[in-house]
């Protein structure tokens, strides 16, 4: 065959299979970028409440003008605005030691008062929110509500009366526990437990935390306090920022499939945090292993202090573990929507408070489109979307709300 009549034959045959396939990934091309038009679209357009950010205690370390685009973290207005974020709760976080130190309720008004003067000191672009109400007749206009919640109740010092003192304070969540077993429960982070669960104290704390409408936080609670949770309180409860055990197994920090079911048969929600290690079973695994690593070496040589925080610091960077995906977090989602239905997940994504390890799609608050198109490949229409973005959370906060109402009601 000569030359001409081979052109002439790949011109008939194959330059269309060509035109063919490049068409097609064209087409590919021009669908993806609308639906990823569509994701930012739908991020403006439908509230996006986020349940769990540890802005304050990060600014407690370096103070920094949130109302502009800062240098580090994870937050501020202006990509908070870019990602589409209307509500935001602050944790007030009270470290575990202050259980044993004292002054964690002076912290703890420490930190709102901080969280309140971003309001006062930047009204133009934060507004706080004490309600439902005030969540849902804020959107709209270019300001971000902002919510708050305690992050371990060795805030309340042992007094019930504290909890409406913090109540008027705008408080509307409190974990109950963080990383050690305090004297309202036991943590899932603590070696052993102290109480079983609850403490007698904490069993009050959960009837008056349903009496007054404030919304019972289980992430960082033990098993056990968890199901003892479940069968006292009067109103959904919700975990405001964990991820499943069944993409992490053996991790009680995270929720098992017979907690995440028994959760929602109760009308909670799990907000799923997005933190690598909550949602990447080996990233799980090998940060385990290196914490092991690092707690063995302090302890064998006995290090203190800043000696103790370079040595972290220095082995972390030497042996680092990678990031998760985002489509990790959706895996996690999706988990949570196959188990128990669409109605009883949503985000809380624990920015500021995870030490920058983030899946890589997820790095800020200005991602919340990326997470929103992704969850748009795998089927989620604009009305389940909404759901995971704010209308689930909103309606467990209304219905603590009712509940109080109820509750104080009678006598």
């Amino acid at each position: 065959m000569n030359k001409n009549k081979k052109i002439i034959l790949w011109i008939a045959i194959v330059a269309p299979a060509v035109l063919v396939i490049g068409c097609q990934q064209q087409a590919k091309m021009l669908a993806d970028a609308k639906l990823r038009k569509k994701a930012e679209q739908l991020a403006q357009k439908c509230i996006i409440v986020d349940t769990h950010q540890d802005v304050p205690y990060r600014l407690l370390k370096k103070m920094e003008d949130i109302s502009k685009r800062t240098e580090g973290g994870e937050f501020d207005y202006p990509r908070a605005r870019k990602g589409g974020l209307n509500v935001v709760f602050m944790a007030v976080y009270i470290p575990a030691e202050y259980e044993k130190e004292g002054g964690a309720k002076a912290l703890a008004d420490k930190i709102i008062d901080m969280t309140e003067g971003f309001a006062e000191t930047w009204p133009d672009k934060f507004v706080m929110a004490r309600s439902v109400a005030d969540a849902k007749e804020q959107f709209g206009d270019s300001k971000i509500s902002i919510a708050m919640g305690i992050e371990n109740g060795s805030a309340i010092e042992g007094n019930l009366d504290n909890l409406k003192y913090f109540y008027d304070r705008g408080i509307r969540y409190i974990t109950l526990v963080h990383s050690k077993n305090n004297h309202i429960c036991d943590s899932s982070y603590d070696e052993g437990p102290k109480w079983n669960g609850l403490s007698p104290f904490g069993a009050e704390v959960v009837s008056q935390m349903n009496r007054l409408g404030i919304l019972i936080d289980v992430s960082h609670v033990s098993d056990k306090t968890f199901y003892q949770i479940i069968e006292l309180s009067k109103a959904p409860v919700v975990a405001t920022h964990s991820s499943c055990r069944y993409f992490t197994p053996g991790w009680e920090r995270n929720m098992d499939d017979e907690m995440i079911k028994l959760l929602a048969k109760k009308g909670g929600v799990i907000q799923i945090t997005f933190g690598s290690k909550f949602v990447n079973e080996q990233i799980n695994r090998e940060s385990a292993n290196r914490k092991k690593h690092i707690l063995e070496y302090i302890e064998a040589n006995n290090l203190q202090g800043d000696e103790k925080d370079k040595y972290t610091k220095e082995y972390e960077k030497k042996n680092p573990i990678g990031d998760a995906d985002i489509s990790d977090v959706v895996a996690n989602i999706d988990h949570v929507v196959k188990l128990v239905g669409i109605e009883h997940v949503g985000l809380g994504s624990d920015f500021e408070g995870v030490g920058g390890k983030l899946p890589d799609g997820l790095k800020d608050v200005s991602c919340y489109p990326n997470l929103i198109y992704e969850l748009m490949k795998k089927g989620y229409t604009e009305k389940d979307i909404k759901k995971i973005c704010s209308g689930n959370f909103f309606r467990v906060w209304s219905d603590a709300e009712r509940t109080a109402l109820k509750l104080q009601s009678t006598k």
